[in-house]
């Protein structure tokens, strides 16, 4: 059996590979990277790197071929590129013979008022549509995605809260990779849908958690959507990005991120990490 990650490169792909070759022959794992150069180091491993470039489908053909069971890492971009891209993967795969995917989706994708939502909700439908055996992976946030707030706190700024009390389920970003490489390598999987959370909290449970390790007071100020994207803009961040994060909260405060599931730490075998590990990385 031989199995294929894309975006192996990228910080989700490059954990997943990791976490892979601790149990799988490299002989048995593929990759599909844009630019093979950056994977010298898994070549040199003895995994097969092929190269996979979502933007020319015909090359992902050519990569997944021979390819029993593929992992889908969802790609960046606006959301029309994105549905593009993730469409030719999943027909790609199918011209190819792929008996099996598991793909990087959200949470809640089929009823989520996020914006990003609409990829994933279509990338799901494009896969069952497709005929092939599937594990869609609703990942959470990533706790990640609060380092500029925790390095801001870091330089004496305020934890700005726009979400008021509404939670969000945070887990660390390796541990969704690592359950997505469980399910990837693992058996019984087919045609299942995995809410993947860690436990739900609020801005100020978070903040609490980063005072903690900090050993510092962490003032949290609650702002509304206008003074978030003052705050943002402040900061100097592109005023795409900013209109962006600006418009995702409004879905998070509708309940958008609050999962109660146990279907994370199920594929892990073990609880998530606690969440005061990505803080005290961050120190280091």
């Amino acid at each position: 059996m031989k199995m294929l990650v894309t975006g192996a490169t990228g910080q989700f792909g490059s954990i997943v590979v990791e976490t892979l070759l601790q149990t799988v022959p490299a002989e048995n794992l593929a990759v599909s990277v844009r630019n093979p150069e950056k994977a010298a180091h898994l070549k040199a491993q003895g995994v097969d790197v092929r190269h996979g470039d979502f933007d020319q489908p015909e090359t992902l053909a050519e990569a997944f071929a021979g390819i029993d069971r593929l992992l889908l890492v969802s790609t960046d971009g606006d959301n029309k590129t994105r549905i593009r891209q993730h469409q030719a993967a999943v027909e790609a795969a199918k011209q190819a013979g792929v008996s099996f995917i598991a793909y990087t989706s959200l949470a809640k994708a089929d009823e989520s008022t996020l914006s990003l939502a609409e990829v994933h909700r279509a990338t799901e439908k494009a896969i069952k549509e497709s005929g092939i055996a599937y594990s869609l992976l609703r990942n959470n946030w990533y706790v990640e995605n609060e380092a500029g707030t925790v390095q801001g706190v870091l330089h004496g700024a305020p934890w700005l809260n726009p979400t008021g009390d509404a939670k969000i389920s945070w887990a660390l970003r390796s541990d969704y990779a690592q359950a997505a490489a469980a399910v990837l390598a693992g058996e019984g999987h087919e045609n299942t849908v995995y809410e993947l959370a860690g436990t739900p909290r609020t801005q100020k449970e978070l903040a609490a958690i980063a005072s903690n390790v900090l050993q510092k007071d962490v003032e949290v100020v609650n702002v509304d959507d206008a003074g978030f994207k003052e705050a943002l803009s402040g900061a100097g961040l592109p005023g795409f990005v900013v209109d962006m994060l600006v418009e995702m909260q409004e879905p998070i405060r509708q309940g958008s991120l609050d999962v109660e599931s146990t279907d994370l730490e199920k594929l892990l075998g073990r609880k998530a990490q606690p969440l005061d590990v990505f803080v005290q990385a961050l120190m280091n």
